[in-house]
């Protein structure tokens, strides 16, 4: 039942299939919360260095996560039925760290894998294979273990979800194929808006490294969110989590919290998932079998300090040590 249908395909989004424009199809509270994420950046960076710089670079900080929920919504077909249009809209990557088209197609090879969390078919895996874990260093193996608690992966997480990233790109532009070569149309509309940005920042009394810091809190926060967003299961269904409590922390990721539904029904819109899961709550509860949490505080209480399972995939569909050794 909770499967998405051919019309709500993430796959869809971004595709060269375009909807002709209609007004009345327009998401305006999406687009209310894109005007005001970016109003509030610029503000901040023109006429905020009266605030502290803590302060300044927790709120931005704040606004960058934000950025990249609004971006996630925009991935998913959100907010026009005109993709040019919704990519246009978060063109100037106040995230700084993903180029928008790269995180676009990560993310929707994230919902058309048919094995989440695998680390060979699933980009957002945060396991690792048994034959990586088996032949990782001890340092390497305490710092992976150290990200699988909350406090490690809000920590050093950006670090390694970046590095790890830019290391894929490299190598996937090093094939110098068709797929590098999107790969390297995607990068260079994000270092054409980089560069915008940085103009903008050297023309504002804001510091640059106070920039690149909430930049870095951004994806901080971000993580905060994908943490235990999936599990490693043998039933599918029971992969993707649900958050119950709406508070500023689930409007931080636009609701994302309820993961499960997003997984179900991806071209929903955010301010529409709450009273989609309500009114569906018990079906979403079995189907995910319990992997339910009331809170993100639960969540900071339970795992802040305590990984949350072990590093390595506890088990893979496929032949994971072909794949590791091709």
């Amino acid at each position: 039942m909770y499967r998405a249908t051919d019309t709500e395909n993430p796959s869809s989004a971004g595709s060269g299939e375009q909807q002709s424009f209609q007004w009345q199809a327009v998401e305006w509270p999406t687009v209310a919360a894109i005007a005001g994420c970016y109003g509030i950046w610029f503000g901040m960076v023109f006429f905020g260095s009266f605030i502290p710089a803590p302060i300044w670079i927790v709120i931005i900080g704040l606004i960058s996560t934000f950025y990249w929920s609004l971006v996630h919504e925009v991935i998913h077909g959100h907010p026009t039925s005109d993709q040019r249009i919704n990519d246009a809209s978060v063109f100037l990557s106040i995230g700084w760290f993903y180029p928008v088209g790269r995180f676009r197609d990560t993310h929707l090879q994230h919902h058309a894998t048919g094995e989440l969390t695998d680390p060979f078919d699933d980009p957002e895996s945060w396991y690792m294979s048994g034959p990586n874990w088996r032949q990782s260093m001890g340092l390497s193996r305490f710092i992976l273990k150290f990200n699988n608690t909350l406090f490690g992966r809000m920590l050093i997480g950006p670090f390694i979800s970046v590095f790890r990233f830019y290391i894929n790109e490299i190598q996937v532009i090093w094939q110098a194929d068709e797929e590098a070569m999107r790969v390297v149309r995607s990068w260079s509309w994000h270092l054409g808006g980089v560069m915008i940005l940085a103009l903008i920042v050297m023309l504002s009394p804001i510091p640059l490294w106070q920039v690149a810091a909430s930049a870095y809190m951004g994806i901080s926060f971000l993580l905060v969110r994908t943490f235990l967003e999936h599990q490693a299961c043998e039933i599918h269904g029971e992969r993707t989590v649900i958050i119950e409590r709406l508070c500023p922390i689930a409007f931080l990721f636009l609701f994302n919290n309820l993961h499960c539904v997003h997984h179900a029904r991806p071209r929903i819109a955010w301010y529409k998932l709450p009273a989609y899961y309500k009114a569906h709550r018990e079906a979403f509860i079995d189907y995910n079998n319990g992997y339910v949490y009331s809170s993100y505080f639960a969540i900071f209480r339970k795992y802040f300090f305590h990984a949350k399972e072990p590093v390595m995939h506890p088990f893979l569909r496929q032949d994971e040590e072909s794949v590791a050794n091709s």
